[in-house]
């Protein structure tokens, strides 16, 4: 199976760390990672673009650490409501998916995208529930909701 060298121009997770080789299929390096500037083909030129860069990378790997340490705190000290129309048995009409608490923790003003929600299935009942929201490759954040009825 054919493979393409790249080096990382920026952080790509599940993939490796800025100024890092890594071999990849040809398709995703063509389509994704070079068009979006996340990677670049492997040659001299490159790299001296990231050593150039290197402590600036470091820097925003720190900040954005720091960040999302702090955003994981902000949101463990919180519990979010999400109204929801409940039958009589507590069932919900229709679920609560990572992006309706996407939207409501939006709504309480903390924005986070909604594929770094993780969470076992989709809840259909009425009650309380714990989720993980990755927020960086090293910080997860444990978050409460609470579904009520609307």
């Amino acid at each position: 199976m054919a493979s393409m060298n790249l080096i990382l121009l920026q952080d790509v997770e599940d993939l490796g760390l800025a100024g890092e080789s890594v071999h990849v299929s040809p398709g995703f390096g063509r389509n994704y990672l070079i068009p979006k500037g996340l990677a670049a083909p492997a040659s001299a030129a490159a790299l001296k673009q990231i050593e150039a860069q290197k402590e600036k990378i470091v820097a925003k790997r720190k900040a954005d650490l720091e960040a999302a340490q702090a955003l994981a705190v902000k949101i463990a000290d919180m519990v979010v409501e999400i109204p929801m129309q409940a039958s009589d048995d507590n069932h919900l009409f229709g679920s609560v998916t990572e992006r309706v608490v996407c939207e409501a923790y939006a709504a309480k003003g903390v924005t986070i995208e909604y594929h770094r929600i993780r969470m076992d299935k989709h809840i259909r009942t009425l009650g309380e529930y714990a989720i993980n929201i990755k927020l960086h490759q090293d910080v997860v954040a444990n978050g409460k909701i609470v579904i009520v009825r609307a």
